[in-house]
């Protein structure tokens, strides 16, 4: 019996099947040895994946449960055999890790071939999605560094009256590190060998001086081990999970406590194109400011020419990069909702409601004293760009009544011997005022519609409509492995969709007037 004749012309599975014949499978059969047969067909294989993906079966139990019952995976796979969970999940982790991408693109290029894609604006927004972690297996750089700064100074008040007590001589420097306790333990096992002393162990044994001083260095030699171990994990985060060390630990929206619950998970990134995922990518930071260069970096082949994105994108740097690559952005600052209240206006602290006078280079405060740049502050964001920002300071605030209104937050000097000071960066600001400017023009308008509308969109589908709010993979290369399958799944979806509305070569979504 011909299984194709029990499903529908207009079913997805046949789409999917199209649109995968079309694509280059070479470097995936590269990832095969060349030593021995492969048994299954990795196109199939990948098509029994993606298709899985598209319908929200994502374990690999059930993707083999599904090819023995479902009529769509055993069209997909042909007249081949049911493969085994055990080969769909290998097939995932290890073949699909270096290819993911290669394929993922080959989709896009596709899509940007048929028309689908605009080539020209791209919706850029992320979320956090949990970890497929212990919830409790938090490792916190703060404590491990205070553990560990509480053993070093026990080992340098201890080990050198130990190691003299024996006739060794050991040099705590600044800092023991594990090669030091190493040597020093070698040095007491060959004066055990010297004095052929036997270690005993168990009840109603009594330990010579000799083994309870090896054993006390094995016990910080073991604890220091540890350490050096989570700072390697750390990195440059200030947490990690112990069951699976590449994820983070980050404040979800699932708050369902309301009490500020930090869960193990990675910050994911989707940029998007006429409805389409054009790219994705899978981050250990809990800022989205730092994800937009590297998507942008992604997305330079495509040519895309205007990134949309949300005021967490916004800051200097993302700023200035958009500007050398020649790029017209439309990101909202993060005061722009703000900036239209009546509590925002009327704060007589805030630089923005304080008139400034180009030719003295200075502010006004409240009561008219002149707020003069004393000085020029250099620092350079996490991932290296130089920032010039200008101190200004008032030198008139003794005495003046509104300065419990206008010097605000917390400090360990008392309020009366404070003076004001206000910290910019005339780069940034004047980055801040031109897309003001531009998101309020009738394109910036437009677009910034369309990105609640698109990413935002592709977020939820992702994560309501497809029941995707947990990785099933550990470590961050197979994650971002199943986020790209995921993002697949979710373009023929999309595809299949706008095929059977009539809605091809759409891009935007234009909002009805009355």
């Amino acid at each position: 019996m011909d299984i194709g004749d029990m499903i529908p012309a207009d079913d997805s599975v046949r789409l999917l099947s199209a649109v995968m014949e079309r694509m280059d499978y070479s470097k995936l059969e590269a990832a095969y040895s060349r030593v021995g047969r492969i048994e299954r067909s990795p196109k199939r294989l990948f098509k029994i994946l993606v298709y899985g993906y598209m319908n929200g079966i994502y374990s690999s139990r059930k993707l083999e449960q599904a090819c023995r019952r479902d009529v769509n995976f055993m069209y997909l796979l042909g007249r081949e055999k049911v493969p085994d969970h055990a080969t769909l999940a290998r097939f995932r982790s290890e073949r699909l890790t270096d290819v993911i991408d290669d394929l993922f693109t080959q989709l896009v290029r596709q899509l940007a071939d048929a028309g689908e894609l605009s080539l020209s604006s791209v919706f850029i927004d992320g979320t956090k999605l949990e970890a497929n972690a212990n919830r409790y297996s938090f490792v916190w750089k703060k404590s491990t560094q205070k553990h560990e700064q509480k053993l070093q100074e026990k080992m340098k008040g201890e080990l050198p009256a130990l190691a003299a007590g024996f006739g060794l001589r050991f040099y705590a420097g600044e800092r023991i590190k594990a090669k030091d306790l190493k040597k020093l333990r070698k040095r007491l096992k060959t004066l055990q060998a010297q004095q052929v002393i036997v270690f005993v162990h168990g009840k109603g044994q009594r330990k010579t001086a000799l083994q309870r001083a090896v054993e006390t260095v094995e016990q910080y030699l073991a604890r220091q081990k540890t350490y050096d171990d989570y700072n390697h994990s750390f990195g440059e985060r200030n947490s990690f999970s112990k069951t699976d060390r590449d994820a983070t630990f980050l404040r979800m929206k699932e708050d369902h406590m309301r009490n500020g619950q930090l869960k193990p998970g990675y910050n994911t990134t989707l940029a998007v194109d006429a409805e389409y995922i054009v790219g994705a990518a899978i981050s250990q930071e809990r800022s989205d400011s730092q994800t937009l260069i590297p998507m942008l970096k992604k997305l330079q082949g495509l040519g895309y020419t205007k990134p949309v994105a949300d005021a967490g994108f916004e800051s200097e740097e993302n700023y200035t990069w958009c500007e050398e690559n020649e790029l017209t952005a439309f990101i909202k600052p993060s005061n722009h909702e703000k900036a239209k209240t009546r509590k925002y206006k009327s704060d007589i602290g805030r630089r923005e409601n304080m008139p400034y006078d180009e030719s003295s280079d200075s502010y006004r405060c409240h009561r008219g004293h002149p707020i003069r740049a004393a000085y020029e502050k250099k620092t350079r964001s996490k991932a290296g760009y130089a920032i010039v920002t200008t101190v200004y300071t008032c030198t008139e605030c003794a005495g003046c009544p509104h300065k419990a209104q206008c010097i605000k937050g917390k400090s360990k000097t008392p309020l009366e011997e404070r003076h004001k000071n206000l910290y910019v960066s005339k780069t940034f600001l004047r980055q801040r005022q031109q897309m003001q400017e531009r998101i309020q023009s009738k394109a910036g308008i437009l677009l910034r519609i369309n990105r609640s509308i698109q990413v935002e969109g592709a977020f939820g589908v992702l994560k309501q409509d497809m029941g995707f709010r947990r990785f099933l993979m550990r470590g961050s290369i197979k994650v971002q492995t199943e986020f790209l399958l995921l993002c697949m799944g979710y373009n023929l979806n999309k595809l299949h969709s706008k095929i059977q509305n009539d809605r091809c070569g759409s891009y935007l979504h234009i909002p009805k007037t009355a």
